[in-house]
């Protein structure tokens, strides 16, 4: 019998690691510039095209390599730093594993140009899947020009994973700024298809921020700083009347590294907390500074998960550390005035008598108690022939529904005399149509959300703390949650703009200017059409600014701003179908920030054209975002409480 188990050959090993280890261009983005930053470079570029798919190119003016070392860096597990396991624990460069170079010239076709400062000529390396197909001197500048072309090129299976250019170019965005944010003494720039993104001078950590994400943010930010024996903290949150549901810059870096750390991200939510609305979130760029020996960073090939020896204390920490900041924003000085020696000065027109109130003695009037049984007569103010709203509400109390008859003991058989013909048959009619709309409901029907309801006649219903619509059903009580019911309706009626094109347009008698980041002007630029066909005139006045000259009709007084900010945000959490997704994006965020607001009161018309509107959809039992809409409880659950 044969052996079956044999060593992997390197390129197939290497195209494995590259599996964790590069995943898409923002993982080739990611390693290349933490390799300039461990290099020493001061000033470092960044160039895509196509999202990174057709090119990825990262020159830096770092130490650069010897001829030597610039073949070695490709071999797997080949490093300059560290020596030993126990350098993984005083870890003071970004990367180490030796995995990251070998990984992505597995996958692509890599060319590298490098030079030291002392020598007169640098070393080119062309490598094409884990193979060198070439190695010459070259003349260039000191430091390292990797370029990484036609990213998985000889793995398919993974290219048609690889997004759109739009989708890909975000995740570049966001790796791009997860690193400058944390080295704001060294320059960077950016460019996508040869347009600058963005171009960073050195800068202080504040500076940096506003530079990556715009002046208006500078407004926001409250500094922190705390310095214990056991971890130092510091850096910007934002205020909480800042807070937002969408679009918040969220980042923890510790030792100058990025990282996810959702329990050190409760601790700074715990101290906002009763400070924002439920739900909303604010901005916050915190940096540890800790003993390199009490963390551990090799968790993951990405680095971005890390081991604290010490995370309650921490936890604790931070909390207090955010809390104080806090505290401080929103502390409010007593005012005391120095009154003494001062004239007293009267308060004039002070009187303790209280003033006369008149007495209203209640009416003893009944218009149904007297010798001959009723004392009403055609024209004395009380007309039964134009169905008084009194008289109507009597009678209905005597109806029968079982028999269809009315209750004529007690003196009713002569108000039933006196009542004219044609009153008495419409109201009849009324009794019987809302018999008949009871019926109608199918509970089944409903449920599935193929239920026409039958709203040209009237159901009982009422609001329930301007939240709930509630109404009968067959067995049982139906619950509608109004706002988004009207997200429901609104979204189809959206949508619907967007493919046909023809929503109007109000125009603004001031128009608005509405200031994006970089990466949300190419997103814009990107939709433009779709948000014009939702109503929207924009403008573009350059260097991100926007003017909106006109909105889509029925979004007066509308938040306009917040609104288009929300779309950009929507649409970039989107990331299949760019276009298609970026439309339901859009429609779901206009319709989420035009809908019925919890506590607003409806009449009682109005919840009748919700409800039609909403069972007019083809899918009202959900929002576009998968959320309940309507419940039913059923008569035997309602039993079953009593």
């Amino acid at each position: 019998m044969e052996d079956i188990i044999h060593l992997l050959p390197d390129s197939v090993a290497n195209q494995i690691a590259a599996g964790e280890v590069v995943q898409r261009p923002s993982s080739i983005i990611k390693e290349m510039m933490e390799n300039s930053i461990d290099a020493g470079a001061k000033n470092v570029k960044v160039l895509v095209t196509d999202g990174g798919k057709t090119n990825v190119q990262v020159i830096d003016d770092g130490k650069g390599m010897s001829e030597t070392d610039a073949r070695l860096s490709f071999e797997r597990h080949a490093t300059s730093k560290i020596r030993n396991a126990s350098d993984l624990f005083s870890l003071t460069t970004m990367g180490f594993r030796g995995e990251a170079l070998a990984s992505i010239a597995a996958v692509a076709q890599v060319e590298l140009k490098t030079r030291r400062r002392e020598d007169e000529l640098g070393t080119m390396i062309q490598i094409a899947g884990s193979k060198i197909e070439a190695q010459e001197p070259v003349v260039c500048p000191a430091g390292s020009n990797f370029s990484v072309q036609n990213l998985f090129f000889n793995v398919p299976a993974r290219r048609k994973f690889l997004k759109s250019n739009q989708t890909e170019l975000t995740n570049v965005v966001a790796d791009f700024q997860r690193i400058v944010l944390v080295h704001p003494e060294i320059s960077f720039s950016l460019y996508n298809n040869g347009v600058e993104m963005y171009h960073l001078p050195e800068a202080s950590l504040r500076q940096r921020i506003l530079d990556v994400f715009g002046k208006k943010i500078n407004a926001d930010l409250l500094p922190v700083e705390v310095e214990t024996s056991l971890v130092g903290i510091s850096g910007y949150v934002g205020k909480p009347e800042s807070s937002k549901k969408k679009g918040t810059h969220q980042y923890f870096f510790v030792n100058g590294r990025y990282m996810r750390h959702p329990y050190f991200h409760s601790a700074v939510m715990k101290a906002y907390e009763n400070l924002v609305p439920v739900g909303e979130h604010v901005s916050y760029f915190i940096y540890f500074a800790v003993n390199a020996s009490t963390i551990d960073v090799n968790v993951h090939p990405t680095k971005t998960e890390i081991k604290f020896d010490n995370e309650q204390p921490i936890w604790q920490v931070l909390s207090a550390a955010v809390r104080e900041t806090i505290g401080k924003f929103c502390q409010v000085p007593m005012i005391d005035f120095d009154v003494e020696g001062k004239p007293d000065i009267p308060v004039m027109g002070v009187t303790t008598s209280i003033p006369h109130q008149p007495k209203l003695a209640p009416t003893t009037y009944n218009p149904f108690k007297n010798g001959t049984g009723s004392n009403l007569t055609e024209g004395d103010g009380q007309d039964f022939g134009n169905g008084n709203a009194q008289l109507s509400d009597r009678l209905s109390s005597s109806y029968n529904h079982s028999n269809g008859s009315y209750d004529r003991s007690n003196g009713w058989e002569k108000l039933y005399d006196r009542y004219s013909t044609s009153g008495w048959k419409d109201f009849e009619e009324k009794e019987e149509e809302k018999n008949l709309q009871g019926s109608i409901w199918n509970n089944t029907a409903v449920e599935t959300g193929t239920a026409q309801m039958p709203f040209d006649v009237s159901v009982q219903k009422f609001q329930y703390k301007g939240r709930y619509i509630i109404l009968p059903s067959t067995n049982g009580i139906m619950v509608v949650n109004q706002h988004r019911a009207h997200v429901r309706v609104l979204f189809d009626q959206n949508m619907q703009s967007i493919n046909s094109g023809n929503r109007p347009s109000q125009k603004e008698l001031f128009p608005i200017v509405v200031q994006f980041e970089k990466m949300d002007n190419v997103v814009l630029e990107n939709l433009m059409e779709d948000i014009s066909s939702l109503g929207f005139d924009l403008s573009n006045l350059g260097g991100g600014s926007y003017s909106v000259n006109g909105i889509p009709s029925g979004l007066e007084g509308i938040d306009i701003s917040t609104l288009l900010h929300d779309m950009i945000v929507s649409a970039k959490e989107r990331t299949n179908d760019i276009r298609h997704d970026a439309r339901e994006a859009l429609a779901l965020t206009m319709a989420e920030n035009a809908a019925i607001v919890y506590g607003q009161v409806l009449s009682t018309v109005e919840m009748e054209q919700l409800l039609q509107d909403l069972f007019a959809t083809k899918t009202p039992a959900r929002t576009p975002d998968g959320k309940l809409i309507y419940t039913i409880i059923e008569d035997k659950t309602l039993n079953s409480l009593f």
